[in-house]
């Protein structure tokens, strides 16, 4: 199996270490790896937004987690080619049900053909739209509350701290909300004269959410050093 530095741009900045990132792709993720996965994470590959796309290693640990928590209703802030958004549909049951929002509806379909020919695409409802505005007209209504299992976010950081008030009154007590970058490719841990300006505002907004969510007595968390950082968080109150 060949591999390229392609493969390892979500891996490397937190590894420091192409070989290991080969090694971790080559014996624990790419056999264990669905084919409609693989067949999208190649296409998005020829992409040249690639760098957005769920790391292969993070989306194995949300897959587990998926089946472990036996969820059947979701959402996902963030959907870009659909990465994690198949990963999501092959994940849960038959009858289950994705609410996926994100503003940009050509991305989506990129990835489309690959998840109708998975035959998952009656499980999605692709609402696109920024996210904030469809979260509240959810929380509207009242039997919406406390009825999801599982929430994934990949979107805008500078949003994580709102994403995460809401998603905390839709997603039961017991369930899971997951952020993707929370480790922002290693910055969070850098001095701020050290990080290249483009990433200096977000890198904030990531310190800030990461600060939040440590002292936030309603979930419980773990930040998994997987992909670019996955902040585990589930609620107990």
């Amino acid at each position: 199996m060949e591999f390229t530095r392609a493969e390892s741009f979500l891996h490397e900045g937190l590894l420091q270490s192409f070989e290991l990132t080969k090694y971790i792709l080559k014996t624990n993720v790419y056999p264990r790896e669905p084919t409609p996965l693989k067949e999208l994470r190649e296409v998005t590959t020829r992409h040249p937004g690639k760098l957005m796309s769920t790391a292969p290693d993070s989306g194995q640990l949300i897959g587990m987690l998926l089946k472990l928590i036996n969820a059947k209703k979701t959402i996902e802030i963030g959907v870009y080619t659909g990465y994690s958004l198949l990963l999501t549909a092959l994940s849960i049951p038959h009858d289950a049900m994705i609410i996926a929002i994100d503003p940009n509806k050509e991305t989506y379909e990129i990835g489309l053909p690959v998840i109708q020919k998975a035959g998952v695409e009656h499980k999605i409802n692709f609402i696109e739209s920024q996210a904030l505005p469809v979260l509240d007209i959810l929380l509207q209504n009242k039997d919406n509350e406390g009825s999801f299992d599982f929430a994934f976010v990949d979107a805008d950081k500078e949003n994580y701290l709102n994403y995460h008030e809401r998603l905390l009154k839709l997603v039961k007590v017991g369930g899971l909300i997951i952020f993707d970058n929370t480790l922002w490719g290693g910055t969070v841990a850098q001095p701020e004269e050290a990080v290249s300006e483009d990433r200096k505002e977000s890198r904030r907004s990531i310190i800030e959410f990461n600060n939040s969510v440590s002292i936030d007595q309603r979930i419980e968390i773990a930040l998994a050093p997987s992909g670019d950082g996955l902040t585990i968080c589930r609620r107990i109150r």
